[in-house]
């Protein structure tokens, strides 16, 4: 009896509608309101789960075949495959250092100059993870993970989005939005690029801006999220097919692939992937919308000088063509910073994804562009580009140790701080 009650109190989807219940409450919510709310909660993490299963079964098979074709351990840069795996084992320490995560970023936005509130749960989540892992692999005992996490967490909730205010205000025009996305480092740095070019005299031009660029009417499919995903992925999986029907490999192909006809499966794998990526997004949306609602009602309420933190693509119609430049470039500087590992003969090989190219190389692309034009957005795209590809070799051993392989947390934020972590925390380890 006593081992399955722990077992539910392990039971990350029902933490999650605890941690709505007791938000709901604190608004004052009719008791309509809290049983409907909970049990959306709780309904949306598993539909989370579905959608992260699917995924995670996909790419299982990608990595078995781009291995068993190049010989070399191929991992994508998928967070939200790489979330699921880690929920799956660790779920219970991750949601309680991403709820006192929430709660120390409004403390920290009440009493310092950090005045962002992050709304974007998701991406909360998605450091929660990180942060709690690099503890586990260091071997902190549970109390020490929550507490110590959940106050970096909030901290680095408030405090980073400041790193690219400066910019933010350019692009909006007014000093009353932050950006809400675990990838500050890489964007302040993308519009730094794109001040340098201004310095110099480069993008200064009216021509010089994105908005003036005519790019050929295919890259418009590519505003399509899951459509970027599903064309991503299929081009991935027929890459590690044809190269194992070349090398010799067919049994393996046709093994994998069962009643399917071996030359459609890879369409049929990336679509897959595409759909399961629709649920997964589907349940976070839902799932995370109360729990966000009630750390914003207090927010309002209680620090009236703060800024929310929104998620990257609320600024994406202020420079719509520097998104997909944005996108271009970051693809572009994934695909060489892949290119370098395979040529230095890393054991690892780091490959691109269509989501975290089109995000987070979109928003790149839209700072390099606030002062740089597309030249800003494209080079400031492109070098962030190789540091989201590049950089989760850094903490990816530590994390295959504990489980979680086969995808990584490509972020810059997540990357750079979480370095800086495990380097101290090894210290005393």
């Amino acid at each position: 009896m006593l081992d399955a009650i722990m077992a539910q109190c392990r039971n990350t989807s029902l933490i999650m509608g605890v941690i709505a219940l007791v938000g709901l409450l604190l608004q004052k919510k009719s008791a309509t309101d809290v049983i409907s709310g909970t049990m959306k909660t709780v309904i949306g993490f598993m539909v989370f789960n579905i959608g992260s299963n699917a995924m995670s079964a996909c790419v299982t098979t990608f990595t078995d075949l781009f291995n068993i074709a190049f010989g070399i351990e191929g991992v994508t840069t998928q967070v939200e495959v790489a979330t699921g795996l880690a929920l799956d084992t660790y779920g219970t320490e991750v949601a309680l250092v991403m709820v006192l995560g929430f709660v120390v970023n409004l403390i920290v936005a009440k009493f310092t100059p950090f005045k962002a509130i992050f709304l974007t749960g998701q991406h909360f989540l998605y450091f929660a993870c990180v942060i709690a892992l690099i503890f586990i692999a260091n071997d902190m005992p549970l109390v020490a993970t929550v507490l110590l996490g959940g106050i970096l967490l909030g901290f680095f909730g408030a405090a980073l989005p400041t790193l690219c205010q400066p910019f933010m205000n350019k692009i909006v025009g007014a000093d009353n939005l932050a950006m809400g996305h675990f990838n500050c480092i890489g964007y302040a740095f993308s519009g730094y690029v794109g001040l340098l070019f201004s310095k110099m005299g480069v993008g200064k031009k009216e021509t010089d801006d994105s908005s003036n660029l005519h790019l050929p009417k295919f890259f418009e499919l590519f505003r399509d999220f899951i459509f970027s995903v599903a064309l991503f992925m299929v081009v991935l999986f027929y890459i590690a097919v044809v190269a194992c029907v070349v090398n010799g490999n067919m049994d393996v192909v046709l093994e994998y692939a069962g009643n399917d006809i071996w030359f459609i499966y890879p369409i049929l794998q990336g679509l897959q992937f595409a759909a399961g990526m629709s649920v997964l997004i589907y349940g976070v949306r839902q799932f995370i919308a109360e729990i966000t609602a009630a750390f914003v009602a207090i927010s309002e309420k209680y620090i009236p000088n703060s800024k929310p933190a929104v998620d990257c693509p609320a600024i994406f119609p202020f420079a719509p063509t520097a998104v997909l430049v944005g996108f271009i470039g970051s693809f572009l500087g994934g695909l060489a910073a892949m290119a370098l590992m395979v040529a230095f003969h890393s054991s690892t090989i780091m490959i691109p994804a269509a989501g975290i190219c089109f995000f987070s190389g979109g928003t790149c692309g839209v700072f390099g562009n606030a002062y740089g034009g597309w030249k800003g957005a494209l080079v400031g795209s492109f070098i962030v580009g190789m540091a989201l590809t590049v950089l989760p070799l850094i903490l990816y051993p530590a994390f295959s140790a504990l489980g979680i392989a086969g995808a990584s947390f490509p972020n810059v934020d997540y990357n750079i701080i979480g370095a800086i972590m495990n380097w101290i925390l090894g210290i005393f380890h």
